[in-house]
């Protein structure tokens, strides 16, 4: 490396982290700091050719307005948090972007993350958005226990749960009705002759699993229908597992002649398994995803609004910002059972 007359070895500037300040564009523009700031927050007292000479300077440099000094003196930061379960899941997608949409529309930036179903990584991020100080947050819960939440409401935090209540605490909450949808949808497998019906979920800790388990339960008491344990399947909703559990109800002296799906990533495993299999089997799938439709038989769901759900939610979190909400509420959607055809399909034998 050449060295300088000194000897000393000439290092490179470093070129990141050094952002242009309001000083550097009044250095350049050769104006006063409030001249800058009065031209920055577009305010009057500014003669247009001391305007333009200042406009110049911010084009040169690249100087952008440090918004988040101005949004703290005001007590806001002008942004939400999201904590997503699994941001590849294509049911968030909708969700995500109509709490975005909400927050665009009051002049908040969004910031989303993923806890993947792990309630520490959930308390972490949620705990480093607070610290960033994000004006609410509208969390989507991996835990049971989110009594670590009560230090940032009292701080003035808004917080709004979907799709799954909070743990151990009082706070907003908009669900899809889980119970009443999947109660329906196995009604509707009953109701075309299944009496072998299995049904296989997701994690019995997740509320939405555990709320669609007894609607399925409801649906076949009411019908007059004994559950068998070997017809019921709950646990990850990893392709493997969920193939394992189907494949064991098709199997066997009296295999189940219908599937209830506990979920779109459940259903579309099943759809797989089914494929493979001569015997036809209705099937009825909570969530629908895409491309459903087109097969053939195109697929029967119980269909949720993700979208529905994910404005509810960042509404009511402005409410609170806005101080028109005083006691939290638990707001349930309703679902609809769309018939494509999987869910028509008699008994085979």
């Amino acid at each position: 490396m050449p060295e300088t007359a000194a000897g000393i070895a000439r290092r490179p500037e470093n070129r990141y982290g050094n952002r242009p300040t309001m000083k550097d564009v009044a250095a350049r523009a050769g104006v006063g700091l409030k001249t800058v700031s009065r031209v920055v927050n577009g305010e009057a007292g500014v003669t247009p050719d001391t305007e333009r000479r200042v406009q110049e300077a911010i084009e040169a440099l690249g100087f952008r307005r440090n918004d988040s000094a101005r949004v703290l003196r005001k007590g806001r930061t002008a942004s939400i948090g999201l904590v997503l379960e699994d941001l590849a899941d294509p049911f968030y997608g909708p969700l995500s972007r109509a709490v975005e949409e909400v927050s665009r529309a009051h002049g908040s930036l969004l910031i989303n993350g993923s806890s993947a179903e792990d309630p520490d990584r959930e308390q972490e991020l949620a705990l480093a958005l607070c610290a960033r100080r994000v004006d609410g947050l509208v969390i989507i819960p991996a835990g049971e226990d989110h009594r670590y939440l009560e230090p940032e409401i009292r701080a003035g935090i808004a917080t709004v749960f979907v799709d799954r209540p909070a743990g151990r605490i009082d706070a907003d909450v908009v669900l899809s009705d889980s119970f009443g949808g999947a109660r329906d949808g196995v009604a509707h497998l009953i109701a075309h002759g299944h009496r072998r019906i299995g049904f296989i979920g997701d994690m019995p800790r997740i509320h939405t699993a555990a709320e669609r388990l007894r609607g399925y339960r409801a649906a076949m008491e009411d019908a007059g229908i004994p559950v068998e344990d070997a017809w019921m399947s709950l646990g990850v909703t990893d392709p493997e597992r969920v193939r394992r559990a189907a494949e064991d109800m098709l199997s066997g002296p009296s295999p189940v002649t219908a599937v209830f799906a506990g979920n779109n990533r459940v259903t579309v495993t099943v759809v797989r398994v089914l494929a493979g299999h001569t015997r036809p089997v209705a099937l009825v799938g909570f969530d629908d995803f895409e491309l459903a439709d087109l097969l053939r038989p195109g697929i029967t769901v119980v269909a949720q609004d993700p979208a529905r759900l994910g404005r509810t939610a960042a509404e009511r979190l402005f409410q609170q910002l806005d101080g028109s909400l005083v006691t939290p509420e638990r707001i349930e959607l309703p679902t609809r059972l769309i018939a494509r055809g999987s869910g028509e399909l008699p008994p085979a034998d």
